[in-house]
Order: C-alpha cells, then sequence, then structure tokens
C-alpha cells in the first residue's frame, strides 16, 4: 500500500465545517477512483469548534458561546476542537477486518509515530466517565500515556473504504469543557502533550507521525 500526505504542512487551519469537507472530499475521491492506496492528512481548527457525532443528538449541554458547531460523518461523542493536532485517514478495508481491528491498525502507526519522539504510548482498558464529552470515555482501543487518554479516534465507513480521524491533544481548557457539556471533566483521565513535552513542535510531532504511518503501512 502507498501512503499519500495530502496538505500536511504545520499551518493547515480551517473551520469546522471546511475540515468536515475536506475528510470527506479524501474519502469521495478514494472510492470514486477505486484507490487501492491511504491518504492521511494532519490540520488544526479556527475558531474552537464543537463536533457532534454522526448520530449523536442536540443534548441539553450545548449553549451558544460562541463556539463552531459541526456534525462529523463520524460516531462518538461531541468533542471540543482547539489546542489540538487533528489527524484523517481514508483507505480500503482490509477483507474481513472488523471496526475495531483496522482502528488499532491506525493507532498502531500513530503509537510507532509517538515512539520516534521518545513518548510510549500504549492501549489502556475500557473507562467510561463523563459520557458528553469524548475525552472521558475509552473503548480500549484508545491510544493512552500511562493511562491516560491522549487520542480520541472514531470511524466511519462506505463502499469500502474506512475514514477514521482523531483528535491529539496539545492542552485542554477544562473549564471550558465543564461550562459546555455542564459535568467535570475527568482531569485525571486524560493526557495532554503540553505535560509530557512541552518543548515538542507541531512540526517535530507531524513529521514522526508520517514516519510512523510509513513504517506501518507503505509496502512499495
Amino acid at each position: 500500500m502507498n501512503v499519500n500526505f495530502l496538505n500536511c504542512d504545520c499551518n493547515i487551519v480551517n473551520c469546522g465545517r471546511k475540515n468536515m469537507e475536506l475528510d470527506l472530499e479524501m474519502l469521495h475521491n478514494a472510492i470514486s477512483s477505486s484507490s487501492e492506496d491511504m491518504f492521511v492528512r494532519f490540520y488544526n481548527w479556527s475558531p474552537k469548534c464543537i463536533s457532534l457525532g454522526k448520530n449523536q443528538q442536540m443534548e441539553d449541554f450545548y449553549k451558544d458561546m460562541g463556539i463552531d458547531l459541526v456534525r462529523r460523518p463520524t460516531g462518538g461523542r461531541a468533542l471540543l476542537h482547539d489546542m489540538e493536532l487533528t489527524y484523517c485517514v481514508v483507505s480500503p478495508i482490509k477483507k474481513g477486518e472488523s471496526v475495531i481491528q483496522s482502528y488499532k491498525e491506525i493507532s498502531d502507526a500513530l503509537i510507532l509515530g509517538f515512539k520516534k519522539l521518545g513518548i510510549e504510548l500504549d492501549y489502556a482498558g475500557e473507562h467510561k466517565g463523563n459520557m458528553r464529552y469524548c475525552m472521558n470515555i475509552s473503548c480500549g482501543a484508545d491510544v493512552c500515556y500511562k493511562g491516560k487518554k491522549l487520542i480520541g479516534s472514531a470511524q466511519f465507513r462506505s463502499y469500502g473504504y474506512l475514514l477514521q480521524h482523531g483528535s491529539i491533544l496539545y492542552d485542554l481548557d477544562f473549564d471550558l469543557v465543564e461550562k459546555i457539556f455542564r459535568q467535570r471533566a475527568d482531569r485525571n483521565s486524560i493526557a495532554l502533550l503540553n505535560e509530557i513535552n512541552p518543548d515538542l513542535t507541531q512540526k517535530e510531532l507531524i513529521c514522526a507521525l508520517k514516519e510512523g504511518f510509513c513504517e506501518k503501512f507503505q509496502t512499495s
């Protein structure tokens, strides 16, 4: 499989609606061309944005605070996108591969990338905390640092292809999260890159993650 990195400069910033449009465009292009390749892009959000899972109802946690709002094509619970790097992967689905298997394959690439930075990540067990906020929930296949969730991901499948995207947290405004979701954010279950390595630059992170994806998936 060839791994193609699209628009992976360190300064890719869009609003929530545009980011989701670009993710879906990447998926639709792969489907329409019957591509056998993997496509990966990294990006940021501006302004800060709440994304709702595909089937998530507009619950009473959301109050208009001047924060952007968008619905993702993937499932899962709501996220606040602010101080983070987001990745998106589009790939053909291997025959017989389950959602959890492909989810872990991509997570393995992320783990390899972080290992190149001297940061050891792993999978943690299931953790169900604040059910309104994605980062307080772990399905057992989420990428964690010392048992704390660092990367929240979700997947969508269509016509033999998958789209998986996820948030890698640099930092988090816990007070804002609690205002939006109207519940306590479990600070003991969330890892932040600024606490793990405050000197890590986004350029260094993207370069390492690219290496991780190539090591995991590049075969030609």
